[in-house]
């Protein structure tokens, strides 16, 4: 296969570089390079952005990979899908095993070496590359020197288009009323608020209806869904309430993790509303099937 026969989904259409190595089969199409300019403000040579595509994007929802690299390359990025990647390692850091944790970040850490940026659609991975690699290396300089150097080059989607690329407005359209969930690793440890909700308001035919205490954990926290259900699933049910008395049609999130969990209550629920990716409807990738439905367009 040549490097011009290569595609991710029908509606995209990039140039690709095929990697070398084991790139995460859904992604295999997605390592992509279209070269332009950046900001004045940014230096004038092009920007060389890795993307960290996580775990969940990887195996659950591979189209908010594709719907970053859209958005990137669309902001003037050279964006690549570096092919020896693993999980950034957070269920192994949230559950003390912090040998385990080292491990992962030391891979991660060579595997995004060279590239000027490192994105990621999650808040929650972005802020365990960004927040708390370096502590796991305090006796190693060398290596908590890297950390650091890993740290400083990482960002969450939303923000690294909003607040270093300077995108104001995005080509899309969303026919409907949207409401939006702000994760707490997004929230509390990036300050990601404000950047989808600007980029979201430039969308033609989309109304942004805020729900009650928008901020307030979803429930799924990652291991803690696992530890406390009980208390978990009382916290995404007052979400759900919340959500539904909005009156949207759709709910949309930064992060993958709790959008499966509030997608799987509100399915219990009974409720019509569907749950995608700001990333997805940002890149004008909101009629294909919504998390939890059958994967046929709309």
């Amino acid at each position: 296969m040549s490097a011009q026969d290569a595609r991710g989904p029908e509606d995209h259409d990039h140039r690709i570089i095929l990697s070398k190595g084991p790139l995460h089969p859904n992604f295999a199409a997605a390592n992509v390079a279209v070269v332009s300019g950046l900001p004045p403000e940014r230096p004038s040579s092009p920007r060389r952005v890795a993307l960290f595509v996580t775990c969940l994007v990887d195996l659950l929802r591979p189209s908010v990979g594709f719907a970053a690299v859209k958005l990137l390359e669309g902001a003037g990025c050279t964006v690549e899908v570096p092919p020896l990647q693993v999980c950034c390692g957070q269920p192994a850091y949230n559950t003390g095993d912090r040998a385990t944790t080292r491990a992962i970040a030391a891979q991660v850490i060579e595997a995004f070496d060279g590239y000027d940026a490192v994105v990621a659609p999650s808040g929650s991975c972005g802020g365990m590359l960004s927040h708390h690699y370096p502590g796991l290396f305090e006796d190693d300089p060398a290596m908590k020197a890297r950390a650091e150097n890993l740290a400083g080059r990482s960002y969450e989607l939303m923000a690294f288009l909003v607040d270093v690329l300077g995108v104001t407005t995005v080509a899309a359209r969303y026919d409907g009323v949207v409401t939006y969930h702000d994760s707490c690793s997004g929230l509390r440890e990036l300050g990601v608020k404000d950047q989808p909700r600007r980029l979201l308001q430039s969308i033609g035919g989309l109304s942004l209806r805020e729900m009650k205490s928008p901020e307030i954990c979803c429930g799924f926290g990652g291991t803690f869904c696992v530890k406390y259900p009980e208390i978990s699933n009382a916290m995404v049910g007052e979400k759900s309430a919340d959500i539904a008395a909005t009156g949207a049609d759709t709910l949309l999130a930064g992060d993958l993790g709790c959008l499966l969990n509030m997608a799987g209550k509100l399915q219990r629920d009974g409720s019509p509303v569907r749950v995608r990716h700001v990333a997805e409807v940002l890149a004008g990738m909101g009629t294909m099937a919504a998390i939890g439905e059958p994967e046929t367009d709309r």
